[in-house]
């Protein structure tokens, strides 16, 4: 493509949406990606395992697909919509990337999911992002999620901690935006289902720095705490809880009991041993092709600059990246004006993933297992996560009719309601 040589070219261009950025090469050119992942912030640490998980599947492709070498293009953002559409609108128009490959968290992905409608030509892979609207609410034609979303990872972990742990009455802590609403959800309806009971919500903002307020406010007459916090929120209310004298047994959300926090510094995390969370993998499943999948990660990145096992971001940006990858060599590295041959691959494709089977419904979104698992000490007093039970083909309606599913409203502070023992 001609490359934009004054403010009203740019102008012209994105009146008309069309795909400023897509540089569709000649034979043997690069295949330009931008990458976007969480670098800077809160989610910092998350970013970066997404991005050796990225770099992983690359490495395994040896830099080249379809016969073209690949170039990459990285773009940080802070977890934020606007700075993830600001570095996607860096990636399409100034370094006319042929598609990209993010972002990471839930409310930037739905941005993103409104930015692809305005570039038709450009592809956008999630990352690792698991807010449901993203996909379920006027999705974009060109937005592709091979994760599944939070609801989704909830899946199993009510029914197990009301049917095997007995615990019914819960209050919550997680953080206010709409990653958090969706994995919520998952756990809570299912929680409610089995006769459990949410006491009380808290929400509280991403990057929150002092939870006393909330950890002084907490009922004490509750059998558990679900936790649905990540990164740097999630380090800092085990601190604090800790400090003053919290005990309560503990449920994770998915991105709380991830190897992100698990293998965080210092001892507060040890708080979280005998934790039961639920998410798209568990670190002792004895899969070949996890096993083979976790060696991989361990022999590429030097111990000292990576975890014991590749977090969930990290697998989902390989899952993502492979997919793409797997797209350019069955098309032969031709990237059509419109890309159309590469998102019918993109759509079609059966993913054989280290984590499962992943295939796509019809708004290009994941259908994948989830695991419920608890977190335990290893030998070398490392935490880990150790599988209680699989469950496969979870569908983005979670196995409810459409009229049932869009009855129960979109994820929010409110949604799901709690009526124990009405499913």
């Amino acid at each position: 493509m001609t490359n934009l040589t004054n403010t009203a070219a740019a102008t012209a261009m994105l009146a008309f949406g069309a795909a400023v950025g897509a540089a569709h090469a000649q034979d043997g050119e690069p295949i330009k990606i931008g990458f976007m992942a969480t670098l800077e912030g809160t989610y910092t640490i998350l970013g970066e395992d997404g991005q050796r998980g990225f770099r992983l599947a690359l490495m395994e492709a040896n830099n080249e697909a379809g016969g073209r070498p690949i170039e990459v293009v990285t773009a940080s953002t802070d977890a934020s919509p606007d700075s993830a559409v600001r570095a996607a609108r860096k990636l399409v128009e100034q370094d006319q990337v042929d598609f990209i490959i993010g972002p990471l968290s839930g409310s930037e992905g739905i941005a993103l999911r409104d930015l692809a409608k305005e570039y038709p030509d450009v592809t956008f892979i999630n990352g690792s992002s698991g807010a449901q609207e993203a996909t379920y609410v006027d999705p974009a034609e060109n937005f592709f999620r091979y994760n599944m979303d939070g609801a989704q990872w909830g899946v199993g972990l009510g029914e197990y901690v009301v049917n095997e742990k007995d615990w019914k009455y819960v209050a919550s802590v997680a953080e206010d935006y709409s990653f958090a609403y969706t994995n919520f959800l998952g756990f809570a309806k299912e929680f409610c289902e089995a006769g459990g009971e949410i006491v009380e919500r808290f929400w509280v903002p991403l990057g929150t720095k002092d939870f006393a307020s909330v950890i002084a406010a907490l009922p004490d007459d509750v059998d558990a705490i679900y936790l649905g916090l990540g990164g740097g929120d999630a380090v800092n209310f085990l601190n604090q809880y800790q400090q003053a004298g919290g005990d309560a047994n503990l449920i994770g959300g998915t991105i709380m009991v991830d190897g992100t926090v698990l293998n965080s510094k210092g001892r507060a995390k040890q708080a979280l041993v005998g934790t039961p969370g639920s998410g798209p993998q568990a670190d002792d499943w004895e899969d070949e092709d996890w096993q083979a999948y976790i060696k991989a990660y361990q022999d590429a990145f030097p111990p000292e600059e990576r975890f014991n096992s590749p977090s969930l971001v990290a697998t989902a940006y390989y899952n993502s990246t492979n997919a793409a990858l797997q797209c350019l060599n069955e098309i032969g590295g031709e990237l059509s004006q419109d890309q159309s041959e590469f998102r019918a691959c993109l759509s079609d494709i059966e993913l054989d993933a280290p984590n499962g089977l992943i295939t796509l419904d019809e708004n290009r979104q994941a259908i994948g297992s989830n695991f419920v698992f608890e977190v335990v000490e290893g030998e070398n007093g490392e935490l880990t996560t150790e599988m209680v039970k699989k469950v496969d083909n979870i569908d983005q309606r979670l196995g409810m009719e459409a009229a049932a599913f869009d009855a129960m409203g979109r994820p929010s502070r409110d949604v799901p309601e709690c009526v124990p023992g009405q499913g």
